[in-house]
Order: structure tokens, then C-alpha cells, then sequence
């Protein structure tokens, strides 16, 4: 299972000490069956603890998803400083994850080497 992220996703990672090791335990629970929202079309809603505190005060992150394959964290929010997504957000979610989630091994090469993307480490 590859892994990425955005490049605004990575910068609001790194304001907010979200390490690549939770971006991980979050797509692993999506693997294991535990997806906090599935949004549709590839969109998935997955929970991610503050550092040093527990999920329910933590962030919302947006990962296009799909099982076995990859995933890409593309937007993330703390749930203090919003409820939810918008519809016309979730439809633009879904057709991004329409074209994303089809992109060959030479497109993801492309999208990390220009900064696009970034792999997130599995250590």
C-alpha cells in the first residue's frame, strides 16, 4: 500500500506535528475495515490524534482512497475549526480522486519529483 500526501496537505502536517507514523496508523485502520466516514467515490474521512492527545479533539483528514492499492491525504482540518465538509467540497473531492486513484507508477514519479506529492515513510 502506497501512501502520499499533497503539498498542502504536508505543510498543514508539519504546522500541526502530525507525524508520517499517524498518517500510516490512519490508513492502516481505512485497510483493517475501521473508515470513519466513507464519503463515496474513493473519499474517505479518517480521524487523526493531536499530538499527545486522543483522536476526538484531534484533526479530520481527507484521503482518497482506495483498498490494497493507495491512498493520498489531500486535506485536513481540526475538528474545532470546522464541523464538516461542504457539498461542492465533496464534489470536487470525488472527481479528484477520479483521476488520482488512476495514476500509473510514471505519473506518481512525475508528481513526487516536481513536489506535487510527497511518499509518506513507512518507518
Amino acid at each position: 500500500m502506497r501512501v502520499f500526501k499533497t503539498r498542502p496537505f504536508g505543510r498543514f502536517a508539519r504546522s500541526e506535528e502530525i507525524s508520517d507514523e499517524s498518517l500510516r496508523e490512519a490508513v492502516a485502520q481505512a485497510e483493517g475495515g475501521r473508515i470513519d466516514a466513507d464519503l463515496g467515490g474513493g473519499v474517505i474521512k479518517q480521524r487523526v490524534a493531536r499530538r499527545g492527545e486522543g483522536k476526538s479533539g484531534g484533526f479530520r483528514t481527507i484521503i482518497l482512497f482506495r483498498r490494497r492499492e493507495r491512498a493520498f491525504f489531500v486535506y485536513g482540518f481540526a475538528k474545532s475549526d470546522r464541523g464538516n465538509i461542504a457539498p461542492d467540497e465533496l464534489k470536487a473531492f470525488r472527481r479528484l480522486a477520479a483521476e488520482m486513484l488512476q495514476l500509473d507508477d510514471r505519473a506518481l514519479a512525475a508528481a513526487m519529483a516536481n513536489g506535487t506529492l510527497t511518499e509518506v515513510s513507512d518507518q
